[in-house]
């Protein structure tokens, strides 16, 4: 069997050990086209071809920005990888500016775009970049469409180039320029050799649950971050077919359509979830509505491995049969496995989710490791709420004296793209920074606990923890997106994005009109309300921990208005910016 020591060389042993009829799907035009592990290869050197013919030379950048995930995309990576040339993915939603500063800083001389929208933005910027040439996925009239490159690559005389460049890669040659979309400064271009990515994919593999060569997933997260392209890479090792959702809008219909056994998500999308079926829920009537909730509240008091006991166990099993399955039929039917990675998931939907045989396996890791650094998994006991799983092989965790993460091993970057100075203040000799406070348990389980950078004392002196506090706060279905502050003041406080979509079905349960936002904010009975939410989860913290005021923000948060990132994190220092007057009015106006 093929040793995989490069990227390129998954499609291979796919072929070698699977060679799968349906590699990977698409929808065109309301269709589901696949392309088995043979054709995504004979495209890929099509493309290698092609990109010869333009003259592309060891280690120039090629970038790509798609607004969905889509086959086209792999088979550009694997294409651009196998020639030496490196991938730069830029995610679509960040703002022209920003193309601008990824493109010129990593010295992308061609790009893909997947549509319209996307080529759009580009155009404003791209006479200020060193961008030759720009082609589209998508037929845009008046373009140059992507397929001009497989056009180009249909005679197959410099294969044999295609071969030597190949050949000539290193597994320690860099891959792929990854730029952070961090919560603060420009973005880093993180740079993850084949070797980095190929180790992490080799070593989480033992943890995935599928069978192997006949299983389903689903993909949605962007492919730009690193978490979705490195599970990628593992489903082609694991020969299992991925099918692309159209957006995040069509999931639920993707979800029945498919059937797919796994898929992988960000937490926020697995509240949302949860937060939709229970509004279902909410509109029985009687012994329906009884039932259901009667299986909601045993599913938030779950344990894994029967730790229960037998009577709950067997509560269980008939909760399963009446509601669960329903849940699970919702989604598909086939879902057995959930992976959550990017942030704090909340302990009560792995419970829920589990409890519905759907259990949620919540990992951990960053850009800079590849990214997995520990994950859950459902065998050899292997599952832990409350942490981020066991440490996966061949990476060495230690804990600083200050309680932060350090990570060694094959999956830690290259370093920063043209910053030898910020790599130097994230490593200590092969010990990477993460930036996280957490412990490790005797088992090798991993529990954060907080961002080192995030933690703040009060002018009392006391440590806060807001990530700890934003999680339990973030269970209340009137509470969208919350951020705790008050560094440096005498208290706690909190600025709130409430769920307008909960709020509004509330409202109309009570008899409460609003007739725009800015009514539902000045709301007393809403102040009341999430007052209530609030001082029922501040008995789980100390008193100088706890919340004492709150504001409610006008808007929804969102990734274009910039109070979040790509990957749904909140941009702490842009809100505080963007509330400041709200802020004031918490600690100066009382």
């Amino acid at each position: 069997m093929r040793k995989i020591s490069r990227i390129f060389d998954f499609p291979y042993y796919q072929l070698e050990k699977f060679n799968l009829k349906k590699a990977f799907t698409s929808k065109y035009n309301g269709e589901w086209i696949s392309i088995s592990t043979q054709e995504y290869i004979n495209q890929s050197n099509k493309v290698s071809r092609g990109l010869l013919r333009l003259g592309i030379k060891p280690n120039d950048k090629i970038a790509v920005i798609s607004s969905n995930n889509r086959t086209e995309w792999n088979v550009l990576d694997t294409a651009i990888l196998q020639i030496g040339a490196q991938n730069v993915p830029i995610y679509p939603t960040i703002s022209k500016e920003e193309y601008e500063y990824v493109l010129n800083h990593s010295e992308s001389i061609y790009c893909f775009v997947s549509d319209d929208s996307v080529l759009e933005k580009l155009n404003q910027i791209k006479g200020n970049t060193k961008l030759k040439e720009v082609y589209t996925f998508d037929e845009v009239k008046g373009e140059k469409n992507w397929k001009k490159i497989l056009e180009l690559g249909e005679d197959e005389s410099n294969q044999n180039k295609v071969e030597e460049r190949k050949n000539n890669v290193k597994p320690e040659d860099l891959a792929t320029l990854i730029y952070t979309s961090g919560t603060t400064g420009t973005p880093k271009g993180v740079m993850l050799s084949h070797k980095n990515l190929v180790s992490n994919v080799i070593d989480s593999s033992p943890r995935v649950p599928m069978e192997h060569g006949k299983s389903k997933s689903l993909s949605f997260l962007p492919v730009c971050h690193v978490f979705e392209r490195m599970i990628l890479y593992l489903y082609m090792y694991c020969g299992i077919e991925v099918y692309f959702a159209e957006s995040i809008e069509t999931i639920s219909e993707d979800l029945k359509e498919i059937k797919p056994h796994v898929m992988t998500a960000v937490p926020r999308l697995y509240e949302k979830v949860y937060d939709r079926i229970i509004a279902k829920g909410a509109e029985l009537n009687g012994i329906k509505k009884m039932l259901f909730f009667w299986a909601v509240n045993l599913g938030l008091k779950y344990e894994p491995y029967g730790k229960n006991g037998w009577w709950y166990e067997f509560k269980l099993k008939i909760a399963r049969k009446l509601i669960f399955s329903k849940w699970k039929e919702g989604l598909g039917g086939n879902l057995n496995t959930l992976v959550s990675g990017s942030a704090a998931l909340q302990p009560r939907l792995i419970r829920i989710f589990s409890a519905a045989e759907m259990p949620i396996l919540e990992g951990y890791g960053l850009t800079e490791t590849s990214p997995v650094i520990s994950v859950n998994c459902p065998f050899d006991m292997g599952i832990k709420i409350g942490t981020v799983g066991r440490i996966i092989n061949n990476v060495d965790v230690k804990i600083a004296e200050d309680g932060e993460i350090l990570v060694k091993g094959p999956n830690v970057m290259m370093g920063y793209y043209k910053d030898p100075e910020r790599t130097a203040k994230v490593m200590t000799g092969d010990y990477f920074h993460t930036g996280d406070i957490g412990e490790v348990s005797d088992d090798n389980f991993l529990k954060i606990t907080d961002r080192k950078k995030d933690m703040f004392k009060t002018s009392g002196g006391k440590y806060v923890i807001p990530a700890l506090l934003e999680n339990e706060f973030k269970q209340s279905r009137f509470i969208e997106q919350i951020m705790v502050i008050g560094e440096g003041e005498k208290m706690p406080a909190a600025l709130i994005q409430i769920n307008f979509e909960f709020v509004k079905e509330w409202a109309r349960r009570h008899d409460l009109v609003f007739k725009d936002n800015e009514a539902i904010i000045k709301s007393e009975k809403l102040h009341e309300r999430i007052q209530a939410e609030i001082d029922e989860a501040n008995t789980n913290f100390g008193r100088w921990e706890q919340i004492k005021k709150f504001e409610i923000t006008p808007d929804v948060w969102t990734i274009d208005d910039g109070h979040l990132t790509p990957t749904m994190k909140i941009k702490r220092k842009v809100i505080k910016e963007k509330y400041k007057d709200l802020i004031e009015k918490i600690y100066r106006n009382q």
